[in-house]
């Protein structure tokens, strides 16, 4: 075979192969599939990315709105109670003041009255009443006792007398009423003295 005859059939050979058995337009196609797959993948994660950052920045407003709300909660929050209870001092003022301009202990002593029961109207508007103490069973949740004494009225472990009244706001207590607790009926020729158990 000569040299004319082998490089004639290299180059024949060469041009009929077809391109498609060619590995790399293979590598090509694929390359340019995972490159879009990648530029798809990219896009999604930027959208997720600029969600999420737009999400964090309306946490961070939300929680300074939150703290700013809860701070003015803790300064202004018994605004109402207040409202209510300067009228209050206001009466206060003017029964002191007619007491001085000459009025009478009864004027000062109906003024004050009168201011009292506009301050337990206030609180009553604000869930705060009052304990019942006397003749009542002595309950250690809401009574504070201070003494003990006999009584032949008073059944034992019953209220005998009120020294500071209780106030409970809504259930839950505010202060526990200061009071007297009966023990029964004295024995005959036992002394009677108060005795006290639990004043604080």
């Amino acid at each position: 075979m000569t040299e004319e005859h082998q490089n004639a059939n290299t180059i024949e050979n060469f041009d009929t192969s077809s391109p498609g058995d060619c590995p790399a337009t293979e590598e090509t196609g694929l390359v340019e599939e995972l490159q879009r797959a990648l530029a798809e993948k990219t896009e999604k994660s930027n959208e997720l990315n600029d969600k999420y950052l737009r999400l964090a920045a309306e946490f961070d407003n939300y929680k300074r709105l939150a703290q700013r709300d809860q701070r003015d909660l803790i300064r202004f929050g018994n605004e109402q109670l207040l409202k209510e209870l300067l009228p209050v001092v206001d009466n206060l003022e003017r029964a002191i003041k007619a007491s001085r301009n000459g009025g009478s202990n009864d004027v000062l002593i109906q003024g004050v009255d009168l201011t009292l029961k506009q301050l337990t109207g206030a609180l009553t508007r604000f869930h705060v009443t009052p304990v019942e103490t006397v003749g009542q069973p002595f309950d250690p949740a809401t009574h504070q006792a201070v003494v003990s004494v006999a009584s032949e009225k008073v059944p034992e472990q019953h209220v005998v007398d009120e020294f500071q009244r209780g106030y409970r706001l809504h259930d839950r207590m505010l202060r526990a009423a200061m009071v007297s607790v009966s023990t029964g009926q004295a024995q005959d020729g036992a002394p009677e003295p108060d005795e006290t158990i639990g004043l604080s």
